[in-house]
């Protein structure tokens, strides 16, 4: 006895296995982490100690990432490690800051280090700084542009001379005589 083609079974099977791969195969467009600053492995961490001199530590950990402003002898190292997530801020997965501390003769006094939990999200200010400048209303930059651009590159004795109020003259407002015409 013969059985019948089914065409439904293998056209559902031909249409998933492209689907398939090319789902399985968006990790790989996926965006990575990204590691800025310096992280201090625990090992260097705990090799660190007071007592030891600018350029033992510097010797262990490289230079600092920054250092205070206001006191030289405040060391920071500092490292953070982001993901990137569409249309938002990068999401911060992992942050370490280690604060060095020296005395006046350059031996270390103190170490602490901060991670994610301690950090303080700093909100953005809505205040507006004020720029130099002239400050011209709506209606004088409308005025300002007129007769600035001539895009039939009319001048001379066509329209720029004959009393018509100036078009192709490009003295407007704030410009000094340099307008936008076309040759």
């Amino acid at each position: 006895m013969r059985t019948a083609f089914r065409p439904a079974p293998v056209l559902a099977a031909l249409l998933a296995a492209p689907l398939a791969g090319s789902l399985g195969g968006c990790g790989l467009f996926a965006p990575l982490p990204t590691e800025r600053g310096q992280f201090v492995e625990k090992q260097d961490y705990d090799q660190l100690h007071p007592g030891m001199s600018q350029a033992d530590v510097t010797a262990l950990l490289g230079s600092p990432t920054a250092r205070a402003t206001f006191n030289d002898n405040t060391w920071f190292y500092i490292g953070e490690i982001t993901a990137p997530v569409p249309l938002a801020r990068d999401k911060i997965e992992k942050q370490q800051v280690l604060v060095l501390n020296f005395n006046q003769g350059g031996t270390l006094e103190n170490v602490r280090r901060l991670d994610k939990a301690d950090a303080h999200d700093v909100p953005m200010s809505s205040r507006v700084t004020p720029s130099p400048g002239s400050d011209s209303s709506f209606l004088q930059q409308v005025i300002g542009n007129v007769g600035r651009y001539n895009p039939m590159g009319l001048g001379g004795d066509t329209l720029g001379s004959n009393g018509l109020g100036g078009l192709g003259s490009n003295n407007g407002y704030g410009h000094g005589g340099a307008g936008n015409t076309l040759p």
